[in-house]
């Protein structure tokens, strides 16, 4: 699927304007928002558009890597640094020479790690674990996370000075639920990719099922609204989409009654009880008496929440 940022929202157009201005320059970047926003797809935009696109552009989740690893993954190795090194291995950084290294997820990354990277950033040099020899880099950084970073800093657990190094320009994405004014933009744009994509001729969405959609909270932001519209494509019996085609936790979810205090959205102490409760029965895969047991409530009292609309 093509990539494009969409939206006419006074918030994604600040992001637009953002992603114009920096990618012209080698200026280090760190983007942040909930998971599903599409911080990766505002990285691969800066790279497309910024003077080192045709040179190497090399990702790396931080969180998908465990700890131990990570520092392998990022500088390399050579042959017996470690058990189970039987051969020299070139890191991110080596690879990502002259061009863009976007390290996603930023924010899991371990305090050991996080003082290396440090280094590289500030020295432009590293060695690969074992070796002896410094390498000297030129890389182009993006970072990127959805963790509030000046939190973990409180916390110790994320280091004051590589954030300064890191958040140079920050790119701020807003969740969907501050966005809703692009939703049918979105929309219209996943519903021609998947009909498109799975040969299904005409198809539209009808007001009853753009209701259902907006009438939603979208916890899981652009990804959760692109998977909603690519199952009901798929599902749907009719060439009109209604509310029937959508999960039931997007049909039966409350409308939304937030308010807003200068550019934040504020819910309800209701409204976040009742998100949290539908993010647990997803972590477990809608067992109730299980969800009952994490929240520390009785099975009876999550029926009447659950119920309550």
């Amino acid at each position: 699927m093509d990539e494009k940022i969409i939206g006419v929202s006074q918030g994604i157009q600040g992001v637009l304007s953002l992603i114009e201005k920096v990618s012209g320059s080698d200026v280090t970047v760190l983007i942040t928002g909930d998971s599903g926003t599409g911080k990766e797809m505002v990285a691969n935009t800066i790279f497309r558009q910024g003077p080192r696109s045709k040179c190497p552009f090399i990702k790396l989740n931080c969180a998908a890597i465990p700890s131990e690893l990570l520092e392998s993954q990022m500088f390399g190795h050579e042959r017996g640094a470690f058990t189970g090194a039987v051969s020299r291995q070139e890191g991110c950084f080596e690879r990502a020479h002259t061009g863009v290294l976007f390290l996603d997820e930023i924010g899991d990354m371990a305090l050991v790690t996080q003082a290396k990277l440090l280094r590289v950033l500030q020295e432009k040099e590293f060695e690969r674990i074992g070796g002896k020899g410094t390498i000297h880099v030129d890389v182009r950084l993006i970072a990127a996370t959805n963790k509030d970073l000046s939190e973990e800093i409180k916390k110790n657990r994320f280091r004051e000075d590589l954030y300064y190094r890191l958040n140079v320009v920050e790119i701020r994405i807003p969740p969907l639920r501050d966005r809703m004014e692009d939703l049918p933009v979105l929309v219209t744009f996943f519903l021609d990719t998947f009909v498109k994509k799975y040969n299904k001729g005409t198809m539209t969405i009808g007001d009853g099922g753009m209701k259902v959609l907006k009438d939603y909270a979208w916890p899981g932001n652009i990804r959760e609204l692109r998977n909603v519209i690519e199952r009901a494509i798929v599902l749907s019996r009719s060439e009109m989409i209604g509310p029937e085609d959508f999960p039931d936790k997007i049909r039966q979810a409350p409308a939304p009654t937030s308010t807003r205090v200068g550019n934040e959205q504020i819910l309800t102490l209701e409204e976040m009880e009742k998100l949290y409760i539908k993010k647990v029965l997803e972590l477990t895969g809608g067992n109730k008496l299980q969800a009952a047991r994490l929240l520390n409530i009785d099975p009876k009292t999550l029926r009447t929440k659950l119920n309550a609309d």
